[in-house]
């Protein structure tokens, strides 16, 4: 869980009107972290396609900007984004690939293993 100092200006100032709550809620992500077999870089991974799926912009940069900082690499970000195709639809894929763009500022063009590798 990010500290306070680190969120987005919107939610750092929710976070500084209501530090009991933002304590609770960082207390419970650190619980559900603690909870399971995952490690670190998967966690972070499914962070990234929880916000995808859930439809939100700023949820999906704050958790790609993570993980680039954790040796992500924008290919396998772009690649959470291809693999909810199926699942989430085209549209919605489309979106979640721009929201990892916007971070890694990748502007489409070649794919993994195409021609431009190699």
């Amino acid at each position: 869980m990010a500290p306070r100092e680190e969120l987005p200006s919107a939610a750092g100032t929710v976070a500084d009107e209501h530090p009991e709550v933002w304590d609770a809620f960082a207390t419970l992500g650190a619980a559900v972290s603690a909870a399971g077999p995952l490690d670190d870089r998967t966690k972070r991974l499914v962070k990234v396609a929880l916000a995808m799926g859930a439809g939100t912009v700023g949820g999906t940069h704050s958790h790609v900007r993570r993980a680039l900082a954790e040796g992500v690499t924008a290919e396998e970000l772009n690649h959470i984004a291809l693999l909810a195709v199926p699942t989430l639809g085209w549209p919605h894929a489309v979106a979640a690939l721009t929201w990892v763009r916007d971070v890694t500022g990748e502007r489409g063009g070649g794919k993994p293993g195409g021609p431009s590798e190699g």
